[in-house]
């Protein structure tokens, strides 16, 4: 297996002390999050050297994955000389890290430092890059806000994330050295309920326990969580809401459990992306920033449970400093 599903194969070794083994279909992620789009729809995972030569890179924050193929394959199909789109899919703070700041590499195989389009939740990520002369502008094209994810029939009846202060029950968090829905927003809602220490220990790591046996932090959690709790290794998880409506999509044995307005961090998220100067496709990175603007796209997102992006949103505006 490579390299994701060994790091998924750790933690879950770690968390549940036995012997898991993970498949391609119980994973669901086996290079998934690495995708080349072409012209015809063939769509293939892992090619990372494709990162290089593809006519268009865009590299988002991963927890739009289940949203990606039907949007990439709307903009081609309107802009059909794009004819080869690479795509990645990871924690945009593990992007900005280990492969724009800095070479990285995927499998072994380099990826390419000046991807077209960076897109991320924390617009700190594009100040960064903004101070590194790298990126001028950007736009906010999504938003989306927290929900807890439980297993089918909520078995626990968890009624609300005042309810991870309870020690009987098993959390899967995504962790806070690289997940930004954690450590932006879940963290913040932690704090905001006063249960923050008493969830995580004020423990950061990550493919570990916070707490043992009670607070596992993941190593990349839009596909470990899902997994961990519909496997009973986990009882609850805080995710995004479309990973809540994305399960239930595909008939998984899971469900969500609402936060309330005061605490989904809603009003806080917008994804935010821009083009970077290093890039080596400028047009076609605005063209499919002028695509996300348009119903169409609008529309897709809001299809996967995000919010949609207002007209202000949609506007390109410097990066503040």
């Amino acid at each position: 297996m490579k390299l994701y599903t060994k790091i998924a194969s750790t933690a879950l070794l770690t968390l549940s002390c036995l012997s898991v083994n993970l498949s391609a279909k119980d994973e669901a992620g086996q290079n998934h999050d690495y995708r080349t789009f072409h012209i015809n729809q063939n769509v293939e995972y892992g090619n990372i050297s494709d990162s290089y030569n593809s006519d268009l890179t865009i590299y988002v924050a991963g927890n739009q994955f289940m949203a990606m193929e039907e949007l990439i394959h709307d903009f081609q199909s309107k802009n059909p000389d794009i004819q080869k789109i690479y795509l990645e899919t990871i924690p945009p703070g593990q992007i900005l890290k280990g492969q724009i700041l800095k070479q990285g590499s995927i499998n072994g195989i380099k990826t390419a430092q000046n991807p077209d389009l960076f897109a991320s939740v924390n617009l700190g990520h594009l100040k960064k890059l903004k101070k590194k002369n790298i990126m001028d502008d950007y736009m906010i094209y999504t938003h989306n806000k927290l929900e807890l994810m439980v297993a089918q029939g909520n078995p626990k009846n968890i009624k609300g994330p005042q309810d991870l202060a309870n020690k009987s029950l098993v959390k899967s968090l995504p962790n806070p050295l690289t997940e930004g829905i954690f450590k932006f927003y879940g963290s913040t809602m932690l704090d905001k309920l006063g249960i923050y220490e008493a969830v995580t220990a004020n423990k950061k790591c990550k493919g570990c326990w916070a707490i043992k046996g009670e607070t596992f932090f993941t190593q990349r959690h839009h596909r470990e969580t899902p997994y961990l709790i519909e496997n009973g290794k986990a009882d609850v998880g805080i995710v995004w809401a479309t990973e809540v409506e994305h399960a239930k999509k595909e008939g998984r044995k899971l469900e969500g459990v609402e936060i309330s307005d005061a605490y989904n961090m809603g009003d806080k998220v917008g994804y935010a992306i821009g083009i970077l100067k290093t890039g080596k496709h400028a047009y076609n990175a605005s063209r499919y920033l002028a695509y996300l603007t348009s119903n169409d796209a609008q529309n897709i997102y809001a299809s996967y449970g995000f919010i949609k992006a207002t007209d202000k949103d949609l506007l390109l505006k410097a990066i503040p400093r």
